[in-house]
């Protein structure tokens, strides 16, 4: 399991739009907010990268880089990006179950129509210095934590210079 204050695992993820995407080169003013999805599968998946997309500017303004991630295949995933309202949102795919693991990342096995093995929804926000700040991770696609409220933490996290919590 992966703690706050400690260095986020290396990350490096090929893209839709056919480049790759390294957690190591993220240059952000804050933090890099990693949003892992179930996959095109997921309805609550849709809807929260939908409102994220949405929400884009607002993160950017807090110095807040994005991507979304799943374990989908890359023809999955680039039909994803076309058919969801997402376009401004870079989505990296073929994130491997392995990896997640080390993430933290509840895994699970599909039923009717899901692929064999996904991710689990999870949130993580990357201090600039490379340093997990904020994890959330859950084990269900309900009950994820409202975007308008993880705007108005970092907002509290930034005016008050809150330290990164729940390392002990």
């Amino acid at each position: 399991m992966i703690k706050p204050r400690e260095k986020a695992p290396n990350l490096e993820i090929n893209l839709v739009n056919d480049t790759k995407w390294s957690l190591q080169d993220q240059t952000p003013e804050n933090f890099t907010m990693l949003v892992f999805y179930r996959g095109k599968h997921c309805p609550v998946c849709k809807k929260q990268l939908e409102e994220l997309q949405k929400k884009k500017d607002e993160f950017t303004e807090r110095g807040v880089n994005l991507i979304a991630i799943s374990s989908d295949t890359e023809e999955v995933a680039k039909e994803t990006y076309k058919e969801w309202d997402i376009e401004d949102i870079p989505v990296g795919y073929d994130f491997p179950i392995e990896e997640a693991r080390k993430w933290g990342l509840f895994i699970s096995e599909g039923i009717k129509n899901e692929p064999k093995h996904f991710t689990e929804p999870g949130l993580f926000l990357i201090h600039k210095d490379g340093t997990v700040y904020w994890e959330s991770i859950q084990s269900m696609p309900f009950g994820r934590s409202p975007l308008r409220e993880v705007l108005g933490g970092i907002d509290y996290i930034l005016k008050e210079g809150y330290p990164a919590r729940g390392e002990a």
